[in-house]
């Protein structure tokens, strides 16, 4: 049986899926987890980013031990939980049957906006990085596991059309819509994840979705290629856009 209460939502870099993360926050009935297989990631990979000693002080390195945090009961006062995952951040499909006691979303979000934000904030490899593959291979596996397709929402129809967007998104997860979701306090959170400092500026400042805007700037030549093999990851998920 489906726990509904329980919800991951899997997004790649530089998206707003922290926006996200604050406006379910700012529902009474719901507690948040901000991307908890960061340190195990990060542990596996060896990856160098920005504040990885206190990404792996911060958090267990150990799949099972975050599955069962993921998966453990809800305190007595909340009915939702909201998970906000990185797709890239799962580095093998093994062992994710956990997924079917969630209700499974995805988040994406035009390869030209992405990239242009990422590159001021970090080095970007490969389209390994963004995690546009990763999503649709992630996206398939849930869909085989489960034997249903994830809903998928674009963040810039969320930003232009905040409202309308997340009332879909609230019949899609089988909970009712609050209008707490629009709005919420400035500052940090205590369940930020400790790399808040250095990628989560805007929304920290933030009282709410910030007006949709196309972005000013061109890629830069050597971000083209990467662009293109995006793309076709994304129009994929794309066609299941809700």
């Amino acid at each position: 049986m489906i726990d509904i209460n329980r919800i991951a939502m899997w997004s790649g870099p530089r998206n707003i899926s922290t926006a996200m993360m604050r406006s379910f926050e700012n529902r009474k009935d719901t507690i948040v987890i901000d991307e908890p297989f960061y340190a195990y990631y990060l542990n596996k990979t060896g990856f160098d980013h920005p504040c990885k000693k206190e990404v792996l002080r911060s958090q267990s390195r150990n799949w099972n031990e975050v599955v069962d945090l993921i998966t453990s009961d809800l305190p007595k006062n909340k009915a939702i939980w909201y998970q906000k995952h990185m797709v890239h951040h799962i580095l093998s499909y093994d062992d994710i049957g956990w997924v079917k006691s969630f209700k499974n979303c995805f988040l994406i979000r035009h390869p030209k906006e992405v990239i242009i934000s990422y590159a001021k904030k970090n080095n970007i490899n490969s389209a390994y990085d963004l995690g546009y593959e990763q999503q649709v291979n992630l996206f398939k596996k849930i869909r085989e596991i489960t034997g249903s397709s994830p809903s998928v929402f674009d963040s810039k129809d969320i930003l232009s059309s905040p409202k309308s967007i997340l009332q879909k998104l609230c019949i899609e997860l089988d909970i009712e819509f609050s209008i707490k979701m629009l709005n919420w306090p400035k500052g940090n959170r205590s369940s930020d994840g400790v790399w808040s400092s250095h990628w989560y500026k805007n929304v920290v400042n933030s009282d709410g979705f910030m007006s949709y805007k196309e972005p000013s700037q061109d890629l830069k030549k050597e971000h083209i290629d990467i662009f293109k093999e995006c793309m076709d990851h994304y129009n994929y998920l794309n066609s299941f856009k809700i």
